[in-house]
């Protein structure tokens, strides 16, 4: 059996390994201009990687699977061999929020795929220059061609049919990662509509991390989850975000607990104001 690989990897540690040919470094950066201020600035030897185009496959309606439905297997296997990534590749990822844009993403599709060692940069880009990790610019290109073979995702997912049915089951628990105001309903910068799934609970993403934006002790964040989780099976907990990105920090936090990975809801708050389902709102409780 092999030996667990924390998902977390503190900027120090990273130091270290930057001489390591099995380490492929993936900068994960995701919005507007991505790609350019990868160009201008990265961690030396980080290949890019876009959230659009290889970490989704975005349909023309968002109400069939949400802004960021995964590819298939098949299509993601492509991008990891494109990558250089193997199998046995140490793979270590990062963006610039902490881990919250696509990094979280990009390491919950590994591990979906089996992959064992995939890691994220705790704190990010800043937090590894801030350690003295090397910048580069350019166009960075993978040392080696990975080859990748894979059938299935295998970490669990929840789909809208599925989520509906839980919003009456007191067996299950789903979890809404936003930040509070667009759970409430106050507004919603991205969807059409705001507000949240009725019976979902809030617990900010960003309640993941310390005031420095570094992740939380795992003994917190098992402790913060497990109250969360009521006692309920894995199975029966369902993480959601707006379009399935942003859930996967949760996901990675509760990981980095050493808690169970539970169901990620990819179509998440952006297909479920897309099909007509019932709309909660917390407004009549805000001043």
């Amino acid at each position: 059996m092999q030996e667990r690989v924390s998902p977390i990897i503190p900027p120090n540690d990273l130091l270290s390994l930057k001489s390591t040919q099995n380490i492929v470094l993936v900068d994960v950066r995701a919005g507007a201009g991505a790609k350019e201020k990868y160009i201008e600035k990265h961690l030396k030897g980080a290949l890019f990687v876009d959230l659009e185009t290889e970490l989704a496959d975005i349909q023309p309606d968002a109400a069939n699977g949400g802004r960021h439905p995964l590819p298939s297997v098949y299509q993601f296997t492509q991008v990891l061999e494109q990558l250089g990534i193997s199998p046995d590749s140490r793979v270590i990822v990062y963006d610039d929020k902490n881990g919250a844009n696509a990094a979280a993403r990009f390491w919950w599709m590994l591990k979906s795929v089996g992959h064992h060692s995939v890691q994220v940069i705790d704190g990010g880009l800043e937090a590894a220059i801030k350690a003295g990790f090397p910048i580069g610019s350019g166009v960075e290109k993978p040392h080696t061609q990975g080859k990748y073979k894979a059938d299935e995702w295998i970490l669990p997912l929840s789909n809208l049919d599925e989520v509906i049915k839980a919003t009456s089951d007191e067996d299950f628990i789903i979890i809404d990662v936003r930040d509070k105001y667009r759970y409430d309903g106050v507004s919603e910068p991205i969807d059409l509509i705001a507000g949240h799934i009725p019976h979902a609970v809030n617990i900010p993403f960003s309640e993941n991390l310390d005031s420095s934006g570094f992740f939380l002790p795992p003994s917190e964040l098992k402790n913060k989850y497990e109250k969360a989780f009521k006692h309920k099976e894995t199975e029966n907990v369902v993480v959601h975000c707006g379009s399935g990105v942003t859930a996967c920090h949760t996901l990675l936090a509760m990981d980095y607990a050493g808690l169970d990975i539970p169901k990620l809801y990819v179509g998440s708050w952006s297909e479920w104001c897309r099909n007509n389902l019932p709309i909660a709102t917390n407004l009549e409780n805000i001043n």
